[in-house]
């Protein structure tokens, strides 16, 4: 008899197979022991030899990411892309599954398409300036720098670097082409200062400066609820996602060390809810970091929904029910939305990597979150 837990007949095969298979290939590929090439016969460019016996029924691009490794699989699919692959003589694909004893080559070394930043005429505000390197206050909604994809297209206009190289007519090399300059980073929606290099010296400089935590950071944030203590220290180790790999997480083992600091500046008792406006001075720069603590800790940042806050905001009290006429006026209230997280990079302090005279520069909250705050207050 069939148990009360089994799918309908219909449905059994359909549902259960895909994972099955899934896992199946996961659980292969990660076993699999593929004997690395040496001593391969390379001739005119061209890199030749026969697959092994290990590499039969695996995708072409697995196999020799495994059997060649001084070549990423990226690079590898890379080469197969470019036609510069060739099994039995003949031009391969990446998914194409590998027979022991076929001869394979490859011609010459990846070639990704050279990439760099387009200098645009962008407005910045530029709180600081001189030969070595200067602060800016980045808006937010502005990316750092192009990210995956062509920088010409319309995805990577507009952001900071582009602008950086209009207007100045330097900056440092040792962050590559697509991020001259760039020694940290804020997040897209977080505005506030950010620190940009002119020369290589002072890039290597700050970096050291930065990896020895010699900064001063601290931001303005806008947190859900109400924070138990008027101080503290978050003290938790960042890793990325395994789920959702936009996210971060304090879940998992074995991230890398972030230490957040954070003081009530303001409790706010509103008719949509409890807030807590603090500063957080961060000792390290992990991504989403100060997003990431508060979430961790039940308070996460305005705006972020990312990390679990909502989209809009309203009475806690308000029901879809409770939303007619004769609604008392509190409950009446049209949600409020912060399409941006309430982080602010609000304060810079260090020593100049070349004079070493102390420098503290302060950035004033965004016009648009001291406009939310004021409509939050109302």
């Amino acid at each position: 008899m069939p148990s009360k837990n089994m799918l309908p007949k219909g449905q059994r095969r359909r549902t259960v197979r895909p994972q099955y298979i899934i896992a199946r290939d996961a659980v292969q590929e990660e076993d699999t022991v593929i004997p690395q090439i040496e001593g391969d016969d390379l001739e005119d460019g061209i890199r030749s030899f026969t697959a092994d016996a290990a590499a039969a029924g695996h995708r072409l691009d697995f196999y020799l990411s495994k059997a060649l490794p001084d070549i990423s699989r990226a690079r590898v699919q890379l080469l197969i892309e470019n036609g510069q692959v060739r099994v039995n003589g003949k031009t391969a694909s990446a998914k194409q599954k590998v027979t022991a004893g076929q001869q394979i080559e490859i011609e010459g070394e990846p070639r990704p398409e050279p990439l760099h930043a387009t200098p645009e005429n962008i407005p910045l505000d530029i709180i600081f300036e001189d030969k070595d390197l200067a602060v800016v206050n980045k808006p937010a909604g502005m990316m750092v720098h192009a990210g995956a994809g062509s920088p010409d297209s319309e995805h990577n206009r507009g952001t900071l670097v582009n602008a950086l190289l209009y207007h100045f007519q330097q900056l440092s090399g040792v962050g590559g082409e697509l991020r001259p300059g760039i020694v940290h980073r804020l997040d897209k929606q977080t505005s506030g200062l950010i620190l940009v290099a002119k020369n290589d010296s002072t890039h290597r400089k700050l970096s050291e400066m930065f990896s020895q935590r010699q900064f001063e950071k601290t931001y303005i944030a806008l947190v859900h609820g109400r924070l138990a203590t008027n101080s503290g220290t978050i003290d938790a180790a960042i890793h990325r996602d395994t789920i959702r790999r936009t996210r971060m997480t304090t879940r998992r083992m074995g991230g890398r060390s972030a230490v957040s600091h954070y003081t009530v500046i303001d409790r706010l008792q509103t008719t949509r809810g409890i807030f807590t406006l603090v500063e957080v001075r961060i000792e390290t720069g992990r991504t989403h970091q100060i997003r990431v603590h508060m979430a961790s800790i039940g308070h996460p940042v305005v705006g972020d929904t990312l990390y679990g806050a909502p989209q809009n905001i309203v009475p806690p009290a308000v029901q879809k029910s409770a939303r007619g006429a004769n609604a008392p006026a509190a409950l009446k209230l049209e949600p409020l939305t912060l399409p941006r997280n309430f982080l602010h990079a609000a304060r810079l302090r260090f020593a100049h990597p070349q004079t070493g005279k102390q420098i503290t520069l302060e950035a004033p909250l965004a016009p648009a979150l001291m406009a939310f705050l004021e409509k939050l207050k109302s």
